[in-house]
């Protein structure tokens, strides 16, 4: 079987329907309820429903043969996969925000929170800039807030969240959207069937 890791969620939901564009659709699908796993038996197609952070790592290891995942989990797992195609969905960037009218202090360590620590990291040391991270798994705004961080490193969209929390974004630097990525061996072992995918998604996208 051909094995497809799918992000939960939203973003999941709509690579889906892309990929039964496609034709590459499960009739079971639609009535998943709480089922982690779908296979066609006909097609030889099996879907993997897992949390988006860890489809990489399906995939990376094998678990899955390829799957989708955010650019912004792509660099933040430094996922060794082929990322074989944009598929343009779930676009977003990596940002850093802060209070309004923060003022920077160059005197003495950045305090930056994030659940993106890789990105950030490598971000930092890009500017030369000394920092301390600290880890979030969520509610990131609050941080500078209640004055743990000087600023956040965080995926934004709208900017809505960070308006409500007295929050603006500083400086922009990664564009982010769902890619196709593939593991090493299962492209060699498959590379037909997977550049057919490939290629069928690539229509659908582009129409």
């Amino acid at each position: 079987m051909l094995t497809i890791a799918l992000p939960k969620g939203r973003l999941g939901d709509t690579v889906y329907q892309a990929l039964q564009k496609a034709g590459y659709g499960i009739p079971a699908m639609d009535a998943i309820g709480r089922r982690l796993v779908l296979e066609d038996e006909e097609r030889s197609i099996r879907y993997l429903l897992v949390k988006p952070m860890d489809v990489a790592v399906y995939v990376q290891y094998g678990a899955a043969d390829v799957g989708v995942a955010g650019k912004d989990i792509l660099e933040e797992k430094k996922a060794d996969v082929f990322e074989m195609l944009d598929l343009g969905l779930g676009r977003c960037h990596m940002a850093v925000a802060a209070p309004l009218h923060f003022q920077e202090n160059y005197s003495r360590k950045l305090k930056v929170a994030t659940k993106f620590e890789t990105i950030a990291r490598a971000y930092y040391a890009r500017r030369g800039r000394e920092a301390e991270f600290i880890h979030l798994n969520g509610s990131i705004e609050l941080a500078p807030v209640l004055g743990l961080s000087d600023v956040i490193v965080d995926i934004v969209e709208t900017g809505t969240t960070l308006k409500e929390n007295h929050l603006e974004v500083i400086d922009r630097f990664m564009e982010i959207s769902a890619r196709f990525i593939v593991n090493r061996a299962s492209y060699r072992f498959h590379q037909d069937r997977i550049d057919t995918l490939i290629k069928r998604l690539e229509e659908v996208i582009n129409l």
